[in-house]
């Protein structure tokens, strides 16, 4: 076994003496380099919003329409006067639907979490994208 291994080592040497190393041309770095700046310039990408302007506004709109038809078609005889605070008024106008308050907490607590998140990502976004 151990002559075995002499044997192929002596040959590993002798192909090795007979091949030399090669070298790259002169300007093998700055080609390269040029080839990875542009790579790299192709991979910026411009910033798009994934929900549009118009978007916004349309989800706005409809919001605002829901909350219109709600107090205009709700079926309660409750005057929404100036007199009575708002508090009322949101009331009298949704009366008739009931959440559980594990939905109340989460309906008023997830927009403002989803808010921040956007922030910090935003901020992460734009220092790690820095150009």
């Amino acid at each position: 076994m151990k002559e075995e291994d002499k044997n192929i080592e002596k040959l590993i040497d002798k192909m090795m003496a007979e091949n030399t190393l090669e070298s790259p041309s002169f300007d093998f770095t700055s080609k390269i380099m040029t080839q990875v700046l542009v790579a790299e310039q192709s991979k910026i990408k411009t910033y798009k919003p994934l929900i549009s302007k118009s978007i916004w506004i349309i989800i706005g709109l409809g919001l605002i329409g829901l909350a219109v038809y709600a107090s205009l078609f709700s079926g309660n005889e409750y005057n929404l006067g100036i007199d009575k605070s708002y508090t009322e008024k949101f009331s009298a106008v949704f009366s008739g639907i009931h959440f559980s308050k594990n939905i109340l907490y989460a309906i008023l607590i997830v927009p403002f979490m989803i808010l921040i998140q956007i922030g910090l990502l935003k901020n992460y976004f734009d220092k790690k994208y820095q150009l």
